[in-house]
Order: structure tokens, then C-alpha cells, then sequence
């Protein structure tokens, strides 16, 4: 099975789903849309691909785009030919909703209320969607890039040091 191959599958059962693609380091990477992100993997799965192990499932935050400002990645492997790939899906910070693949892949669960405690990300039909690794009344979630780099007060540094 080979990236061409998969790509080409995916692109012809959802023509309208595929944003983008890329092969960075020999892995087929696939941006789909995030209404049909559940359906593409659903058919990775269950098609002859056999796209049948969910590696990981992280969540990223791009504050210089608002358009797609929170991802959801998603790594899956087919145990049998060895075959990886990665699938993007982005959304507004407005609009930070997904839907679960709990269903199709036990595994997600804790991996999406990982993803959950640290981005925010609200995954649409999972079973019990609530903090795994931080305090339940924290008040926000630590991988957003919305804190100070350094200590408020010291004055010979500031976040301009630090690229912002």
C-alpha cells in the first residue's frame, strides 16, 4: 500500500472532503474538513485499507491563524502492511467541536479527554468528556498559548524575548 494509493482512495469516496496533502518525512498527511473527518477515518477503517489501529489522537493550537486556529491530529496505522498516516482537521476558536471516534476506536476515549483537558477541544458524542491529567476547577487549559512566558514581575525580561 502506498501514499498514492491511499490518496487516491480517500480522494475519490470524498471528493469535497480534502483540503490538503502532504508527505513530510515519507508519511501521508490528509487536512479534511472537520464535519467529514469521522466519516473519512470511518472508511480508512472499515474499507479494504484496513486502516485498523488509532496510534493518537493531540490536539494543536495556531494563534496566528484564526481560520484555523485549534487542529485535531490523528495518527492511524494498518497492523498488517505497516501503513501510517496522519489526518489534520482544523476549526475556529468560536467553534471547538469535533466529533468522537469512541465509537469506532475504544482507545480514543482517553486519548480525547486528553485532548479535551489540555486544548479545549469538545468532542460530539463521547461517553465521559471531562479532565483526565488536571485538577477538574483548573479554569483553563494549559497547551492554549494564552499565558505569559515569564514571570510578570521581573522586569529585565518580557515576552517579546520569546517571540511574542
Amino acid at each position: 500500500m502506498t501514499n498514492e494509493f491511499v490518496l487516491e482512495a480517500i480522494t475519490r469516496e470524498f471528493p469535497e472532503s480534502v483540503i490538503s496533502s502532504s508527505e513530510p518525512y515519507g508519511m501521508l498527511t490528509v487536512e479534511i474538513k472537520k464535519d467529514d473527518i469521522k466519516k473519512v477515518i470511518h472508511y480508512l477503517k472499515d474499507s479494504s485499507l484496513e486502516i485498523n489501529f488509532l496510534t493518537d489522537v493531540c490536539g494543536i493550537h495556531y494563534p496566528e491563524y484564526p481560520e484555523k486556529e485549534i487542529g485535531v491530529i490523528y495518527h492511524l496505522h494498518n497492523m498488517m502492511t505497516n501503513f501510517r498516516i496522519r489526518l489534520k482537521a482544523f476549526m475556529t476558536r468560536e467553534n471547538t467541536e469535533i466529533d468522537s471516534l469512541v465509537d469506532l476506536y475504544a482507545g480514543a476515549n482517553w486519548m480525547e479527554r486528553e485532548t479535551y483537558d489540555f486544548y479545549g477541544i469538545k468532542f460530539k458524542g463521547h461517553p465521559d468528556l471531562r479532565p483526565i491529567l488536571n485538577m477538574e476547577d483548573l479554569g483553563y487549559h494549559p497547551m492554549l498559548k494564552e499565558y505569559r512566558l515569564e514571570d510578570g514581575t521581573r522586569t529585565d525580561k518580557d515576552d517579546s524575548m520569546f517571540g511574542r
